[in-house]
């Protein structure tokens, strides 16, 4: 069952709170049908992409009274925290991706979590050994300070029309009144039943009675409606100071366990000073140019601009569009496989580390690196990178550097309105359900993004750049992209999936501009993810394909991984049209909307 399909009461909610916040309206006659979770939508007056159906409408809304593309991502972004509240929230970060119409310019917003100041090199390792993942994972000592609601006070003051307090309104009404939990919803809370159960505050709210949440039944959060409703008052820096920082940090520095929990949950170290001296950052995104387009994505902290770019930058020199879809797979694998060599030595956050963008994302280097790729023969993995600073045509620059673990519970939302504005969104609390930890009387989910650090050297014989330090980002793998021509929008695209983001952003965008495959094909495709690993990942539909042996047989070998990614993306049609896309099938499909549906003809 979908959410979409029983959620009168909530988008009723909505309705209500926009009619009351978002602008001057009529006044409302009637409660509307529930929206229909549909994974592509055409039409005029600007376009909202999400993987929840509640979500996307309540961003339709705001286009709809004039609000434009920055002011519709937050709303949506907010209403995600309460139906999506296992994969971001206030309680987490991400990167903010902005296409300005008036400018035709991109700029990007920083919000990734940090460490507290007292972080150092030595953040999980115990006895000089690193302490067992689940460990971080599970704990105060892997939460970050958050970046979201910095990041929405900086878009808006930056480039939205709308207040705070007006956009919050919806997702406060959706987490007082309810949505309908869905079989996914059911799942997660299921896959997270152990851990949730040991901290009482998070027991109360998804596991009410201590039983997981009914499929159909209605799930309400008045504890997060509150903490909207103050957010809305006094801006999202009242998350960084007073009340709700002070409870945050209460919460990290003493995790509250419930009695006779026999896991290890260790505090964190997190202050209100960490809380208050958190800013974002804005960034220049990074760029490239692919077969006469103008690609834009988000610069280290975050390595998906650079790796998606790289790849993109080695795949040119080969006509994809004509080759075999087992040429095509196996090009994507190689490249793929070679970007991960070098982020892995080469990213982590530019205020810690000399993370050479420009010389990553050059054609000199990746063409220096593409020169490794064979059409008939596989690279060894874990492979040693390449030294982007002094390319050597098919030369490495010291031992591999193996990938390490990374989380895969996030979200993205892509929106774009009426005057061509754009935003590709990605944002996260890390692993699903994040750290497990709800903040009492807060109604929120803590970030585990931590943990995205490297615990320990990946290989010590090499400089990793991702230890943890003091107020550092962790390496982030987000990839929300957006692409253009002669200045204006082509299309925007994203996924959550931690490291496998990246490869799903690359394999959605050469689907589209390589492959000729309508956008939400392009999404709805079956995927390979290969992150300098030993075996590349394939879901189902290559699984099971004679693919698989095409490639087996050239030396490929793969693991099989149920699920990878969950994109959404926005295109700009030639006729002015907008066209929005996301997952047909993939966490129980996707929303996408237009404001004014139109047919394809």
């Amino acid at each position: 069952m979908s959410r979409s399909a029983a959620r009168n009461l909530s988008v009723l909610a909505v309705a209500v709170a926009l009619v009351s916040s978002v602008g001057a309206a009529a006044p409302l006659t009637a409660a509307p049908a529930p929206p229909v979770k549909t994974p592509v939508a055409v039409g005029h007056g600007g376009a909202v992409a999400s993987v929840d159906a509640d979500a996307s409408a309540v961003g339709i809304e705001v286009l709809r009274r004039g609000g434009n593309a920055v002011d519709a991502a937050v709303a949506t972004a907010a209403a995600l925290g309460v139906t999506e509240p296992y994969s971001a929230g206030i309680g987490g970060g991400g990167y903010f991706v902005h296409y300005d119409a008036r400018t035709r310019s991109v700029q990007t917003i920083d919000g990734r979590e940090t460490a507290p100041r007292s972080a150092d090199s030595a953040l999980f390792l115990e006895n000089g050994r690193p302490i067992p993942f689940d460990e971080g994972q599970t704990s105060g000592l892997g939460v970050g300070a958050p970046g979201t609601p910095a990041t929405w006070d900086a878009a808006l003051e930056a480039w939205g029309t709308r207040s705070l307090g007006q956009l919050l309104k919806p997702a406060e009404r959706l987490a007082k009144n309810g949505f309908t939990v869905d079989s996914t919803f059911r799942s997660q809370t299921a896959a997270n039943q152990a851990r949730f159960a040991d901290f009482p505050a998070t027991a109360e709210l998804f596991l009410p009675g201590g039983e997981l949440p009914k499929v159909g039944s209605v799930f309400k959060n008045p504890d997060l409606a509150r903490t909207y409703r103050e957010l809305g008052r006094e801006g999202g820096r009242a998350l960084y100071r007073g009340d709700i920082a002070r409870d945050i940090v209460r919460t990290v520095r003493t995790p509250p366990v419930g009695e006779g929990v026999t896991r290890k949950v260790r505090p964190g170290d997190l202050t209100t000073r960490d809380l208050r001296s958190y800013d974002t950052v804005r960034r220049a995104p990074s760029k490239l140019s692919y077969r006469g387009l103008d690609v834009y994505g988000m610069a280290p902290s975050s390595s998906g601009g650079t790796s998606v770019g790289q790849a993109l930058n080695m795949l040119e020199r080969t006509d994809l569009s004509k080759a075999t879809d087992a040429g095509y797979l196996h090009r994507l694998i190689e490249a793929s496989r070679i970007a991960f060599a070098d982020r892995g030595r080469w990213v982590g956050d530019p205020a810690f580390e000399s993370v050479p963008t420009r010389e990553l994302l050059s054609q000199r280097f990746a063409d220096a690196r593409g020169c490794l790729i064979k059409d008939n023969a596989v690279l060894t993995s874990p492979l040693a990178p390449g030294d982007p600073r002094s390319p050597v045509a098919c030369g490495s620059a010291g031992p591999a550097v193996p990938t390490v673990y990374e989380g895969e519970s996030t979200t993205h939302l892509t929106v774009a309105d009426k005057w061509g504005n754009v935003v590709a969104y990605t944002l996260t609390i890390e692993s699903t359900g994040g750290s497990g930890i709800t903040v009492p009387g807060r109604g929120f989910l803590l970030n585990n993004e931590l943990t995205d650090f490297s615990f320990a050297p990946a290989n010590p014989a090499v400089h990793d750049p991702n230890l943890p330090g003091p107020g550092k980002r962790p390496r982030s793998s987000m990839a929300p992209t957006i692409v253009l021509r002669d200045g204006r929008p082509v299309l925007a695209v994203g996924s959550p999936g931690g490291a496998t983001i990246i490869t799903t952003v690359l394999q959605s965008l050469t689907g589209r501009l390589d492959r000729g495959l309508p956008l939400v094909e392009a999404i709805a495709a079956p995927r390979a993810s290969q992150r300098n690993q030993t075996t590349t990942e394939l879901e189902p539909g290559l699984w099971n394909s004679p693919l698989r042996a095409e490639l087996e047989a050239i030396g490929h070998a793969f693991r099989q991984n149920p699920e990878i990614g969950a994109a959404t993306g926005v295109e700009r049609l030639p006729d002015g049209r907008w066209l929005a896309a996301a997952e047909k099938v993939r966490r129980g499909g996707g929303s996408a909307m237009v404001v004014h549906p139109a047919g394809r003809g």
